[in-house]
């Protein structure tokens, strides 16, 4: 396949189809608002049935929970308590989809503890859990993507998890799931759509939805907030994929019909890996929740939490309270207890929690265990719920129920199109041994650059070849190279320093600093693709500073509400525009139809 970069001039190419689409004849089959994962995965799984697709995004893709979600891709083992079956097996199904056709290089295995304070009736439960999570797993139509489970005693538990306390358990079973860089899956996930001939166009916000005489959504009126241009896009079907701006997407239309979301946070911590000893995962049930502790590259991630949220939705930051849970419950199973000063990064993401029932005036709904498609009003269709694993599900269920009976002449095939990077991902799997040795790397280093780009790399290495230092680890940021900066903004589609360390790399959370240190040499190496003059250079560097003391000072604050007021002290370089007299006037400021609608999308 034509393998399409996520360039400056492809997000202004989408805009002129944007533009288009207002002529007569030439009105989009399928417009999605939200570049979430489920977002994305809709305009994949629209594209590729031969529709005219455009997706759009307030911020930047992923910006919200799909980049800040707990990164594993799994069958929800917790469910297998509520007896949901098929649940768990559409989601395995999805986890090995991902992890053996669609995306090999971006979802890899990762084995979990999960320790056991019972020798007789908990081991012979939860054994029984985890062999019937296995068993949905060896029938899910899939080739076994994964390892069975095994029992381990005391001493095996101990081997592989050295710092577990020595009384925290008898022992435990070891059984598998997977991970993946989320904001990176959707980033490819649009990058695929728009290889297949999508449209994309990221910090361009939806402030009103277009209608007929009769009420029926025909279109959006959107603002690229990179210029403040004004488009008016006609489309017969729009697809609502705005997470837990889901009700103000709705409000648009002007119905009072559709899906209620809430909002819950959930937090998660970094730790240097050489911080706790450990070769595998740990799960902990909680009184609140399940606490992973999961090896991540360099580091650990620990979390989460499910607190009810009601600040501003773009802008979700970790409080004391909230680092000091996670930290309290992890020490209860550590033998060498972890401490605030341990804490290197924070993330903190909104899951959307569907209400029971659809709003008065909805025509109709199809409603699984985890995610609700509904349409409130003729022409709007509107997905919430589910969680990351089964994003492509979520975007099947979309478009078919927008399509109605056309669906089954035009069925969905996303379970058949391997994401870019995962084609030639062997081959290349085969020459790394002769890229690294051709550009000085180690072994630790092509690990990294094939798990983030698979058989994409090779573009990678061109830049390498025109411009040899960008070969090199940066200075103040050394688990990056060069080319990984230049190719985030020629390749895919950052557009500010703040898109570079949140979301193509995650500088935000695996350094202390915050990436920082590395500003101006990552300013050095975007300014000239962008064509940045000076003036434009410092304002990006002086915005990513006061993010990032910002949300030092938020991770300082008791609750919700000071962390609120202390993030917020840092302004957006595309500033949010206020949503028109026909939107919601609920609405939170800050958080209008289609501005950061990634983040809730697919926890």
């Amino acid at each position: 396949m034509r393998t399409a970069p996520l360039t400056a001039q492809a997000r202004q190419d989408a805009l002129d189809g944007l533009r288009a689409s207002s002529e007569r004849g030439r009105e989009l089959d399928v417009l999605v608002i939200g570049g979430g994962v489920t977002g994305a995965g809709i305009a994949l799984d629209a594209v590729t049935r031969g529709l005219s697709t455009a997706v759009v995004e307030g911020q930047d893709w992923a910006s919200g929970t799909s980049s800040r979600s707990s990164k594993l891709v799994h069958g929800g083992l917790r469910y297998l308590q509520m007896l949901d079956f098929h649940l768990v097996r559409e989601a395995l199904t999805e986890r090995d989809l991902l992890i053996t056709r669609l995306a090999p290089h971006l979802v890899k295995p990762v084995s979990f503890l999960y320790p056991l304070e019972n020798r007789v009736w908990e081991r012979a439960y939860v054994g029984a859990g985890v062999a019937l999570y296995d068993t949905l797993a060896s029938v899910s139509g899939t080739r076994r993507a994964m390892p069975i489970h095994r029992h381990l005693t005391r001493k095996g538990m101990e081997r592989m998890f050295p710092d577990l306390r020595h009384d925290a358990a008898i022992g435990a079973v070891r059984y598998w799931d997977a991970s993946v860089d989320d904001a990176r899956l959707v980033e490819t996930l649009v990058r695929t759509a728009v290889s297949y001939g999508a449209h994309a166009a990221s910090r361009t916000q939806v402030v009103g939805l277009q209608t007929t005489t009769g009420g029926a959504v025909s279109g959006a009126e959107v603002v690229d907030l990179e210029t403040g241009e004004r488009i008016d896009v006609r489309a017969r079907h729009v697809i609502n994929a705005t997470g837990v701006w889901t009700e103000e997407t709705e409000a648009l239309a002007g119905s009072d019909g559709g899906l209620r979301v809430l909002a819950s946070k959930g937090i998660h911590i970094v730790v240097p890996r050489k911080r706790i000893e450990g070769s595998t995962g740990l799960i902990l049930q909680t009184e609140k929740s399940v606490l992973f502790i999961i090896p991540w590259s360099r580091y650990w991630v620990i979390g989460t939490t499910d607190t009810p949220y009601e600040q501003e939705l773009t802008h979700p930051v970790a409080t004391s309270a909230d680092i000091d849970y996670v930290i309290d419950h992890a020490n209860q199973v550590l033998s060498r207890p972890l401490t605030r000063e341990d804490v290197i990064g924070t993330w903190a993401g909104l899951r959307p929690l569907l209400q029971p029932g659809t709003k008065e005036g909805t025509s109709s709904a199809k409603v699984s265990r985890e995610h609700t498609v509904a349409s409130p009003t003729p022409g709007l269709t509107v997905v919430a719920g589910g969680k990351l694993t089964t994003y492509r599900v979520m975007a099947k269920d979309a478009v078919d129920f927008a399509l109605g009976s056309r669906a089954t002449t035009l069925p969905s095939i996303t379970h058949e199109v391997p994401l870019v990077g995962a084609e030639g991902l062997k081959v290349v799997q085969r020459q790394s041994r002769a890229i690294a040795a051709r550009y000085g790397w180690d072994r630790p280093r092509m690990d990294h650059l094939l798990h983030r780009y698979g058989s994409l790399l090779q573009e990678l290495t061109d830049l390498c070849d025109e411009r040899p230092e960008l070969a090199r680890p940066l200075e103040h940021a050394p688990a990056y190279i060069g080319a990984e900066i230049v190719y985030a903004v020629s390749h895919e589609g950052a557009l500010h320093l703040d898109d570079v360390l949140m979301h193509r790399t995650r500088l935000n959370y695996e350094q202390a600093d915050k990436g920082t240190g590395a500003l101006d040499e990552i300013a050095d190496l975007v300014a000239p693709v962008l064509g940045w003059d000076d003036a434009t250079r410092a304002r990006e560097i002086g915005a990513y500073r006061a993010r990032a003391a910002a949300e030092e000072a938020a991770a300082a604050a008791p609750d919700d509400e000071t962390a609120e007021r202390a993030r917020l002290q840092a302004p957006d370089l595309a500033p949010l525009l206020p949503l028109g007299d026909d939107a919601d006037p609920g609405s939170k400021p800050g958080s209008p139809a289609g501005r950061g609608s990634s983040g809730p999308v697919g926890t």
